[in-house]
């Protein structure tokens, strides 16, 4: 089966750790073994850190956009609502649903927009959209590919701005810097083979200085320091 994903992740941070800005959005086609990327779509969004619900929108029309150019069977979002199709989903639902009052409020908000778009992918490429959330695998690797691109994004805002820029990566992963590519490898025990990349093709890298630490104020993520060369 081939997947399609989408996720947002990593965020630039403040001197507290605070997230500031959801950095980078990414759709990505999977397919067997399910390990890595097959194809992607990836876009920086500096998105208030606080609106990440209308992030979902634009992950749902950048595996439209995915599913123009390559094909899939079927499509995962990471909304966790038990793999629901979301042109089934209805505002009924929700009263099942164990998420936050204010999780409920944003989920009403973008449902139209959402179910909009799933119909449309339906409809011109007989492919359903699913609220399968962090059950899939796929969707971890988007996240990863998402994580993987905002290291470039970061840098480039840094050497753009001659700052340091501190960067907070998704959960669980540790990254590499190769040649003219950056990975995002998953930490987590059972998906030590899974990984999410980006291509740097302006050379950005070259222009930076990345170090990486534990953030101290939540367990299990990491940030990265990334400075400009003088």
């Amino acid at each position: 089966m081939k997947i399609i994903a989408a996720d947002s992740s990593a965020a630039i941070l403040n001197n507290k750790f605070e997230q500031l800005s959801i950095v980078a959005v990414a759709a990505v086609l999977v397919n067997p073994p399910y390990r890595e990327p097959s194809a992607c779509l990836a876009e920086p969004i500096f998105a208030d850190a606080e609106d990440g619900h209308e992030v979902i929108v634009h992950e749902a029309e950048l595996c439209r956009d995915l599913l123009g150019k390559v094909k899939a069977d079927i499509v995962h979002l990471d909304m966790s609502l038990g793999a629901v199709p979301l042109e089934q989903l209805s505002p009924i639902q929700f009263s099942n649903i164990r998420v936050s009052s204010k999780a409920k409020r944003h989920l009403l908000k973008i449902l139209p927009r959402l179910r909009k778009i799933a119909g449309e992918v339906t409809q011109r490429y007989g492919v359903e959209v699913v609220a399968i959330g962090k059950e899939s695998i796929p969707v971890r690797i988007a996240e990863l590919t998402a994580g993987a691109h905002a290291i470039l994004y970061a840098s480039e805002k840094a050497v753009n701005k001659n700052q340091t820029v501190m960067l907070g990566l998704p959960s669980k992963c540790q990254h590499e810097l190769a040649e003219k590519r950056v990975y995002l490898h998953s930490l987590i025990a059972a998906e030590h083979d899974i990984r999410g990349y980006a291509e740097d093709m302006k050379g950005i890298l070259k222009k930076v200085n990345i170090t990486e630490m534990l953030n101290p104020c939540a367990r299990g993520f990491r940030t990265l320091k990334i400075t400009p060369k003088t």
